[in-house]
């Protein structure tokens, strides 16, 4: 920043230099910078003889390290972000107080935006689908802990592809029949429902690639990738059965206008990681709270507040061998793309499975190792 007029006359009054846009020079003139390191030797002299007559003064403080003073969630979009920490924040207090320890959240419009913000440690702990999770444990120290439980009891969910109730696309081979032509809406790549599950079981599976296969293709999340199937602005859209029932008390209207095409085998639940550097101590206490939420003398109350953000009944106690099914998806994915691809050589492809196999192989054992909160 630019000195004012009058520090910099005070600057020039004790023989320090300012340049001509009104900065400080580091350099200063040659007798002041002699005085100048005269005055340091003796300095650091006296400060060595007081390190050595007091030693036991400039010993380092006990370290903190174990203290938290705070914990930041983070929470995968459902609808825009503002609805989503609106859902989130009555279970979050209630957590906050059990913990004594105040909770952040972050929402973000984007998987790959929670992804980026748990790759730079701006969140603790989050609520991520499994293809997210997996890459938290890979490659940023997280964990999973739990795993969301709904109200029917279900395992898991559904992907489904949606087109319009009035729609002349009455099953896959009618879509199939129409390469170029038809619009398309779909999740993000990290996005489960949204993305990898329809396109392993869906297109993969006949060497097809959605990208390529639609005349236009959209990303958005479900919420408004139903909305632009029931407003016929696209023909066919991914989505999910939870997601689906959310979108039903929401939108019933446009909700009366869609009809699902296709349903895929069962998905697993989403989960909660958290970061592996935080405290043991810490991490099992936030295990504990959250796999005992809605559970005790309050379950009534605080089974209201899960519901908030979606037909939740609470979280059960999970670890990174929930992965496995979302590796496994991966794993598919990445062969059937692989068989469908141009090689030079059979040899080159059956290379690239075998790679495919091993890296899944050594995934699958580290998700299945041993671990605790």
């Amino acid at each position: 920043m630019p000195l004012a007029p009058d520090a910099t006359a005070a600057a020039l009054a004790v023989g320090r230099h300012v340049r001509s846009d009104g900065h400080l020079d580091a350099a200063l003139p040659g007798p002041l910078r002699k005085h100048r390191s005269a005055s340091r030797r003796w300095t650091a002299l006296l400060w060595l003889a007081l390190f050595f007559a007091f030693p036991s003064a400039w010993a380092a403080p006990p370290q903190q390290s174990g203290h938290i003073n705070t914990l930041t969630f983070g929470i995968l979009p459902i609808g825009g972000p503002s609805e989503s920490l609106a859902a989130w924040r009555p279970m979050l207090d209630d957590l906050s107080h059990t913990l004594h320890i105040p909770i952040r959240s972050l929402s973000v419009s984007t998987y790959e935006g929670l992804g980026q913000a748990m790759a730079e440690e701006r969140v603790d702990f989050a609520f991520v689908s499994g293809r997210l999770a997996l890459d938290a444990v890979i490659h940023d120290r997280m964990q999973v802990i739990a795993q969301l439980t709904r109200s029917n009891g279900s395992r898991g969910y559904y992907s489904v592809l949606l087109v319009a109730k009035d729609s002349p696309i009455h099953s896959l081979d009618d879509m199939y029949r129409q390469p170029g032509k038809l619009r398309y809406a779909r999740g993000e790549v990290l996005s489960v429902s949204g993305y990898l599950v329809p396109e392993t079981q869906v297109f993969a599976n006949r060497k097809l690639d959605s990208d390529t296969f639609f005349a236009s293709v959209s990303v958005d999340n479900h919420q408004n990738n139903a909305l632009a199937v029931a407003n016929n602005e696209v023909d066919v859209a991914t989505n999910n059965t939870a997601d689906m029932e959310r979108f039903a008390e929401r939108f019933p209207d446009q909700y009366a206008r869609l009809r699902v095409l296709w349903t895929s085998s069962l998905i697993p639940h989403a989960v909660v990681v958290i970061r592996t550097d935080l405290p043991p101590d810490l991490r099992q206490r936030v295990a504990a709270a959250l796999t005992s939420y809605a559970k005790g003398k309050n379950a009534a109350p605080e089974l209201a507040k899960l519901h908030l953000i979606h037909d939740i009944s609470g979280f059960s106690p999970a670890g990174n061998e929930t992965l496995v099914p979302f590796a496994d998806i991966e794993f598919n994915l990445d062969r059937r793309r692989a068989y469908s691809a141009q090689w030079v050589s059979d040899a080159a492809m059956q290379a690239r499975l075998k790679k495919i196999d091993t890296e899944h192989e050594a995934l699958v054992r580290q998700l299945m190792a041993p671990s605790s909160p």
